[in-house]
């Protein structure tokens, strides 16, 4: 299973230079619910609504969304190996609580502090 963050959504739904290879989305993909507010911000803010309204709710249809439950907003609390954003802590805590469910992930981001972090914790990384 492959963990998506933001960077990686949004790298897709705006064409941006770096973007994942369209294999990445036949994967079955997982992110925290904070992945929709993230994308739908951006999106808002730029004012694309209109014309990136479908693509969005496509792609997110195709990301198995885990909610931010207690453990997860629990352990974003707790200090990680290196300085990340508010945010970042919350992705982070994502993949550590699917970790300890048991589920085998990679995480796919182009975030370089989130990368540095999810490696210092022993998190696979997918090579975009």
């Amino acid at each position: 299973m492959i963990y998506i963050d933001t960077s990686v959504a949004l790298a897709q739904l705006l064409a941006e230079d770096q973007s994942p290879p369209a294999t990445l989305w036949t994967e079955p993909l997982v992110s925290s619910r904070l992945l929709e507010y993230e994308v739908w911000n951006r999106i808002h803010a730029r004012g694309l609504s209109k014309s990136h309204g479908e693509p969005v709710r496509l792609l997110l249809n195709g990301v198995a969304l885990l909610e931010m439950v207690a453990p997860v907003l629990a352990r974003a609390l707790e200090p990680f190996p290196t300085p990340v954003r508010t945010l970042d802590a919350l992705h982070l805590a994502s993949i550590e609580f699917l970790r300890g469910q048991g589920v085998a992930l990679q995480l796919a981001s182009y975030d370089q502090r989130q990368l540095t972090a999810a490696r210092r914790l022993g998190v696979p990384i997918l090579e975009l």
